[in-house]
């Protein structure tokens, strides 16, 4: 009966999956061939792999989410003053939500541009820039320990604050609420749409900026939030002109297999000669 539960359940999650998928492509398939920014076909090459990684990563970070999330809401507990986390607990849910919102995407940052710094998590995060044609499946083309990882980055800050708990059902609404939001945007950012928001592009993040994070350029370490620009200015990493960048990618050779893309990072380093300039933060 065990395991015909988690067979079932697995099952449920794929369903869900397939349906948001569905509903993804009935949303910007059009968009983007009506504000199309580079022609390119749907049914391209790559399109198994993107579809993999999506169901990859809607099944397996949640899985290994939860153990560490566990042991950190413990640790938390344990430092972080009872007061404090109930006094915040205390916040209204749209307060607790902006905090969590807001906190959270400032450990997404740092996690991000970590996973650009360091060797070894830029191994598995290169998976996710390997993509030479962006579009809005572009997402979630990644790495299932990098997506862990960067997620991870999000949450604890959260959790320190005390506007989320893993360990309650009522402080699993907003890390809920805010891993649901940053995906749903995430699709946004990465679609090949040429739209601008005008002064807007100042508070939410929009294609042409993330866009200018996946350039193959000198221009390529910049742009780490996710939804939030402003802490990209805060931090002096914000790049965003007015045109478009002009390439993507990245200048390693991954395996062409998702088998072998998955154990890339595992496997040993081998050193990559340098064929464009590599831009200091800017």
């Amino acid at each position: 009966m065990f395991e015909q539960f988690h067979l079932h359940s697995f099952l449920m999650n794929v369903v869900r999956l397939g349906v948001w998928l569905a509903l993804l492509c009935i949303i910007f398939l059009p968009l983007e061939r009506l504000l199309a920014l580079r022609p390119r076909r749907f049914f391209s090459k790559a399109l198994v792999q993107d579809v993999a990684y999506y169901f990859i990563n809607g099944l397996i970070p949640s899985l290994l989410l939860a153990v560490p999330l566990a042991f950190t809401a413990m640790g938390i507990r344990a430092l972080v003053p009872a007061s404090m986390q109930s006094a915040v607990a205390a916040w209204p849910l749209w307060e607790r939500i902006v905090a969590g919102m807001i906190v959270g995407e400032i450990g997404f940052y740092w996690g991000h541009r970590w996973a650009h710094k360091i060797p070894l998590l830029w191994r598995f995060h290169a998976i996710h820039h390997s993509a030479e044609k962006v579009f809005f499946l572009t997402s979630s083309r990644a790495h299932p320990i990098d997506n862990v990882f960067i997620r991870l980055c999000g949450l604890i800050p959260a959790y320190v604050l005390g506007v989320a708990s893993p360990l309650t059902p009522n402080g699993t609404l907003v890390p809920v609420i805010v891993v649901l939001v940053a995906t749903v945007w995430g699709f946004f950012i990465h679609a090949n749409m040429r739209i601008r928001l005008g002064p807007l592009e100042w508070l939410v993040a929009t294609p042409a900026f993330h866009h200018w994070h996946h350039t193959n350029s000198a221009q390529r370490d910049c742009n780490y939030a996710s939804m939030l620009p402003w802490i990209d200015r805060l931090f002096d990493t914000h790049h965003l002109p007015k045109e478009w960048p002009s390439e993507y990618g990245i200048d390693e050779q991954l395996p062409e297999s998702l088998a072998g893309q998955l154990l890339y990072p595992l496997r040993p380093a081998t050193p990559v000669p340098a064929t464009k300039p590599i831009a200091t933060d800017a």
